[in-house]
C-alpha cells in the first residue's frame, strides 16, 4: 500500500508527520508492504509549513494512478478573528491558506483519486475544507477541526461531529493530533488490526472515540 502525504504551502506540521510516522512504522511491521511519500502537486521542492521557519521536502508528485491512499494535510496559521485584532496579515488566516491551494493543480488531482475506484483520499483536520471548497465532497459525510465544521455544511458536505469519519473512498480526520487515529485506522482497515496494534503499541497510543460510518443501524434518537 503506498501513501502519499501532499505538502503545500502553510500546512500544517503535526497533520503530517503524525500520519507519516504510523504509516512509516507499518511499513516495518509488513516488511515493506506499506510505504509513504511526501509529495506536492508540482514536484520535489522545498514545502514552507505556516509553523515558522519548519519545511519539509517533497521527494515527489502527487499521483493518483500510483498512490493507494492520498492523505491531505490542513493549514497552520492565524484564525480570522484572532488577525483582526492583531497586525497579522489576513492573507496569513487558515482559510485564506487553505484558499490558496484551489488556485494551484491539487483539487483536479484530488478529484481524479475521488473518481479511482480503487484509491483511498484522507484528510486530516482542515484538509477536507479544502476539498469542500473545492466542490469535490458535496454530499458526502466528513469532519474537521471543530471550528470548521459551519463552513463544511456551507458548502455542501455533511458534516459529522467525529474523531474519524469513514465514507468509503473518503476518510477524514477531525483536529490536529486525529492524524494519528486517522492513520492507524487506515492500517487497521487496510492492512489489518494485527498491524494496526503493534503500531499503537510502538507509539502508546490508543485511539480515542467510534470511528462513525454510515454502516449499521442508524440510532432512533438524534443528539
Amino acid at each position: 500500500m503506498l501513501a502519499q502525504i501532499v505538502l503545500f504551502d502553510g500546512f500544517d506540521p503535526l497533520d503530517v508527520i503524525a500520519p507519516y510516522e504510523v504509516l512509516h512504522a507499518a511499513g516495518m511491521f509488513t516488511e515493506g508492504a506499506v510505504s509513504v511519500e511526501l509529495v506536492t502537486a508540482e514536484g520535489p521542492r522545498e514545502v514552507p509549513s505556516g509553523t515558522g521557519p519548519l519545511s519539509l521536502r517533497s521527494t515527489g508528485t502527487l499521483d493518483p494512478v500510483r498512490a493507494d491512499v492520498i492523505i491531505l494535510p490542513g493549514a497552520a496559521g492565524e484564525l480570522p478573528a484572532e488577525a483582526a485584532t492583531t497586525d497579522e496579515d489576513p492573507q496569513d488566516t487558515i482559510p485564506a491558506v487553505l484558499g490558496r491551494t484551489l488556485q494551484t493543480g491539487l483539487p483536479g488531482l484530488v478529484e481524479e483519486a475521488l473518481h479511482r475506484e480503487d484509491t483511498i483520499v484522507a484528510t486530516v483536520c482542515g484538509g477536507s475544507l479544502v476539498l469542500a471548497m473545492a466542490g469535490l465532497i458535496e454530499g458526502r459525510h466528513a469532519t474537521t477541526h471543530h471550528l470548521g465544521l459551519e463552513l463544511l455544511e456551507a458548502t455542501g458536505a455533511r458534516p459529522v461531529r467525529a474523531r474519524v469519519v469513514d465514507d468509503g473512498d473518503l476518510v477524514t480526520g477531525a483536529g490536529v493530533t486525529s492524524g494519528l487515529d486517522l492513520a492507524l485506522y487506515l492500517i487497521e482497515r487496510e492492512i489489518g488490526p494485527r498491524v494496526a496494534h503493534s503500531v499503537e503499541q510502538l507509539f502508546a497510543h490508543e485511539r480515542r472515540g467510534v470511528v462513525w460510518s454510515t454502516r449499521g443501524q442508524a440510532p432512533a434518537l438524534a443528539l
